[in-house]
Formats: structure tokens, sequence, C-alpha cells
């Protein structure tokens, strides 16, 4: 990675054009240097050491893009290019994506803020990108066709607009998008307010991710682009559980948090043991009088979701998508229902042929978290990871919120596992047990029926296999 200290060196450098334009050869030669990345490690924020200060975001497994200041201006440089993402320990994707990541890397700005951004195309085709959400001029907005001409490979365009409002927002491309978006073109922006505003508090802590699935086979490395809804990989910033880095503040902290949505579906974000307020959408800060006091908040297709909450709750607390196959790795949906099957006699049968074969799902999904079965090279197990009492059986879209009084303000590294006071951790009873109350009546009904059934029917019901079946 190119380092911030030699990024920074560069101010005061001779900037280019106003317009949405490509950039000549003798104007490259006057551009910010481009900041790589490639750890998927979460990064320290980046506090401002000019211009107006403020609170930057810690990006979840992410960093923030330096920038350079050219008379009063702020200068970025993003670099479309293919990159290499390790989604999980042991398995990693070629994605496309910005500076060396997908998602590309965070860009922090202050409202009033004259921001200009080059972006250079190493991608083997065209592409643009547009500024989710922003209020700017229409040549800007970055609709390849519709406001500008699309950013042909080799290429560097200029956009350059002022940071009007404060507010959580994205920048992703609007040329070819759905090969680009479902190959991990996307970033977040957050542009912080210049001065106290009535609607946006001051917190101690401020995440943010992008939400983002892909659908790539078992032992690939490259995911479909043709896919609507099936996919198997549904993550955080690129990154699947156990994947995930914690979310870790100190007791008593305010907390925001920021997601953003650029999957193909909605995604219900659950927190335990909080109550949260949605502070803020992709329009801006709630009005105060619209906040409720929630513990799920459901984040539509291209949508940003701000909430805020007071950290006052000790331990290692769930934050995850509620969506149950949202919270799964690969190879998991086209596995059938099979609960309640004896398989013993065939199973034997079987090895005899297959001696590697396994009874999958005979108990319910939770056996797969146990089961050492041989997978492909490069791919994540279905349910993984594992805690202080034994194996979570979680994948995908999860992380762990920790709490602790010990953590020093600022400090976002990983405290361990939260050690319980006594007496405060569920077990296992040994006592006397009276025989638990059953419901036994079938109830009444509106009306009598016309016309009684000869033989009564039982349902049984199966789980949906695929996506497509919800």
């Amino acid at each position: 990675m190119t380092s911030r200290r030699d990024f920074f060196k560069f101010a005061g450098i001779a900037g280019g054009a106003v317009a949405a334009a490509s950039v000549s050869k003798v104007a490259m030669a006057a551009l910010p240097e481009p900041v790589i990345q490639t750890s998927a490690e979460t990064s320290a924020p980046l506090v401002p050491n000019f211009g107006r200060p403020y609170n930057p975001v810690v990006t979840l497994n992410g960093w923030t893009l330096p920038w350079r200041m050219n008379q009063g201006v702020k200068e970025f440089h993003l670099v479309a290019e293919p990159v290499v993402r390790e989604m999980a320990p042991g398995f990693s994707a070629h994605l496309w994506g910005y500076n060396g990541q997908s998602p590309g890397p965070t860009i922090e700005v202050v409202e009033g803020d004259r921001v200009r951004i080059y972006v250079t195309n190493k991608l083997p085709e065209h592409t643009s990108i547009h500024w989710h959400g922003q209020r700017l001029p229409n040549g800007m907005d970055g609709v390849a066709g519709l406001n500008q001409s699309a950013i042909s490979p080799g290429k560097t365009f200029m956009y350059e607009f002022v940071a009007r409002r404060p507010g959580t927002f994205m920048y992703h491309p609007h040329a070819d998008e759905m090969t680009q978006m479902a190959m991990g073109m996307m970033g977040f922006w957050v542009t912080h307010p210049k001065a106290k505003n009535p609607l946006i508090d001051e917190v101690q802590r401020d995440f943010c991710f992008l939400l983002n699935a892909f659908d790539i086979d078992p032992g690939s490395y490259t995911p479909k682009i043709m896919t609507m809804l099936d996919f198997n990989l549904w993550s955080w910033n690129s990154r699947i559980f156990p994947g995930i880095d914690s979310l870790n503040v100190r007791l008593n902290d305010k907390v925001r948090i920021r997601v953003g949505n650029l999957t193909m579906t909605n995604h219900p974000i659950h927190l335990h043991g909080h109550e949260f307020l949605v502070t803020g959408t992709d329009g801006g800060p709630t009005p105060k009088s619209t906040r409720l006091y929630e513990v799920t908040t459901d984040v539509a297709v291209g949508q940003m979701r701000q909430i805020e909450f007071l950290a006052d709750e000790e331990g290692d607390w769930a934050f995850h998508c509620h969506k149950s196959h949202h919270t799964m790795n690969a190879m998991g949906h086209d596995v059938p229902t099979l609960i309640g099957v004896d398989h013993r006699g065939m199973t034997q049968k079987i090895r005899n042929l297959i001696p590697d074969y396994m009874v999958m799902g005979e108990r319910g999904m939770a056996d797969m978290a146990e089961m050492e079965m041989p997978l492909p090279d490069n791919t994540a197990p279905m349910m993984t990871g594992q805690g202080p009492f034994g194996s979570v059986e979680m994948g995908g879209m999860f992380s762990v919120l920790k709490v602790r009084k010990d953590q020093k303000p600022g400090d976002y590294k990983d405290p361990g596992w939260f050690k319980h006071p006594e007496g405060t951790v569920a077990h296992e009873y040994t006592g006397p047990l009276q025989a638990p109350a059953r419901f036994k009546s079938e109830g009444g009904q509106s009306m009598p029926l016309a016309e009684t059934p000869k033989k009564q029917t039982v349902v049984k019901a199966r789980k949906p296999t695929r996506h497509t079946e919800h």
C-alpha cells in the first residue's frame, strides 16, 4: 500500500478543469497519487490534519481514502480495477473494485467542501461513477450516455462538485451496472456537518459498511453476473462471517452505524441487547419527531440507514441480518429438508459404495456446522464461527457488537470474549420439573363449513430450498 504519509506530501500540486471530462497525459502528471490498500482488516479512523475538524468514521473491514488540498479543493483519486478480495480467511474472490479493494475506500468530506475526484479506469470495459444521493450539477451525476460519456479503459475523468448537505451516501457505476455492481464495484461516502446541526448528535463511535451479495460457485473465484435473486454469499463490505470484524466500543459510548444496501433484496438489520433510533436516511437526517426506538430496521435496495444508540449494556451482542438464509454461506440453499428421516440402514449401504458419504440435515441444519466434510478449494463452510461456548452456527451477514467498560476512548482493538459476571450465564438445570402446560383445544370457527371434509388432511411444512421460493 502507498503510505498516507507519502500521499500528503503531494498537497499543493496543481489541479485540472472543472467539468467531468477526460484528463490529458500532461494533466495526469498533476493528479493526486492513487492510494492502494489490499488488507482486509478494519483500518483506524483517518483523522484530518488540516481543514475543518470532524469525528471520522470507521469502515468495517475497510478504510478511508486520503486526499490532498489544492487551492481550497479536496482532491481524491479513485482507480477502477480488478481486485482480489479475501471474503474470509482461506476464501478469496476475483472482483472489480477501487484502489485495490471491493468495496472501494470510504470518501469523507465536510458539508460545504468543494470536492474533486479523479477516476482512472483500469477495467477491461468502460465505466462511470454515480454519486448516489448527492445534490450536484447534472453533468456530474455519472450516468453514462445520459450525463456524460463513459470512461473508456485507460482514461481518467474528473468530477467536481460541492458537498452541499451532510449525510450518508454511496458511489457506484452507472455503466454496464448489472455486471459491474455484481462484480463488487461500490463504495461509501460520508459528508460530515460543518457546524452544530440540531438533527445530528455527536457520537463517540461512527461505523459504516455496505451490504452486498455474490453468486460464486464453490471452488471458483469469479461471481456469476447474471444472477437475479439466488445469491449464495451475503456479505458486509464483501466479507462473510466469521471474516467480518467485530464492532468494538466503550461502555456508555454513543454509537452511530451507517448501512447502505446495494444487493438485490431488502435486509432487516437487527441488533441484540440495545434499542436504537433511525437518525438518518439517504435523504438526510430524520426529523426527531419521526424517530422510534427499534431493534430491527429494514434496509431496502438502494437505501441508506443511519442508526444510533447508547452502548450501555456490556457483553458480546449479535448484530446481523434477520433473514435466516442471509446468515449462511455457500452450499446450503439446495439441501432438501430431511428432518425426522432415519437414514441409518441406508447410510451404511451407501458407504459400501461411497466411503465418505455422510447424512446431511437429518436433525437440522446445525449438523452442517459440526461436519468435517471435504470442501472444494477456495470455499467457505456454510455455517461456521467458534465462540466461547462452541459453534455459533452462522455465516454471511453476521457480526458482534463488543461493549466493554475498560475499552479506552478511541481504541478499536478487539477486547476478546466477554467475561460474564458469576450467575449471569444460562446453564443446564438438573432439578425436578413439572409437566409443561400444552395447548389442547383446536378452537372454534366463525361459521359452520358448507361441506365437511371426508378425510382430515395433515399438512407437512417443507422449508424452501432456494431463494426464488420465498
